[in-house]
């Protein structure tokens, strides 16, 4: 399972934030951005590091500046997977 650092789910939480009230589909976003549709999906689940460069060209595409971006947001908290889960309730006393 990928690392998901808080700076990358905080990255990913206000793109997704700002390209839904700019009515953007991922597909719009990332021709405008340069970048394919999987990796702006993993942009948005906070699973990849992102160059600055890409940072940049985002905030461009959205009309924001780049360290909005990088603001801390409000999270969903993480998801934990069917197994790991499971695991979790047989593993408990």
């Amino acid at each position: 399972m990928p690392r998901v650092l808080a700076e990358n789910r905080y990255l990913g939480a206000n793109v997704r934030r700002l390209r839904d009230r700019a009515d953007l589909s991922q597909a719009e976003l990332a021709e405008q951005v340069g970048i394919s549709v999987v990796a702006l999906s993993r942009i948005e689940r906070g699973t990849v590091d992102v160059y600055l460069s890409t940072v940049v060209r985002l905030a461009q595409a959205l009309s924001v500046k780049p360290g909005r971006l990088l603001e801390a947001a409000k999270l969903p908290p993480a998801r934990i997977g069917r197994r790991k889960l499971a695991r979790a309730r047989t593993s408990s006393p």
